[in-house]
């Protein structure tokens, strides 16, 4: 006799899951995603890593800040030119 595997159990994986949220813009200056704030590196090597190397961008990533808080000054700060 064959066992029957649920269907949700057949795509089930041990892995860590991808930190993306579908916001795949990488910021000029910071070279980060705005979205998950990894590097085009971490990115691209994803699929790749090991359970260790995800967890530790997984633990880096709170501290990331994929995009400067402050303002560049727009019109103000060309006009200063």
């Amino acid at each position: 006799m064959t066992e029957t595997v649920p269907n949700n159990l057949v795509w089930t994986r041990q892995e860590i899951e991808s930190p993306c949220v579908q916001i795949c813009v990488i910021h000029p200056e910071t070279r980060l995603c705005a979205g998950c704030a990894r590097s085009i590196d971490e990115i691209g090597a994803w699929s790749r890593m090991t359970h260790d190397e995800r967890r530790a961008i997984m633990a880096e990533l709170p501290g990331r800040e994929p995009a400067p808080k402050t303002r560049r000054g727009g019109r103000n700060a060309r006009l200063k030119r």
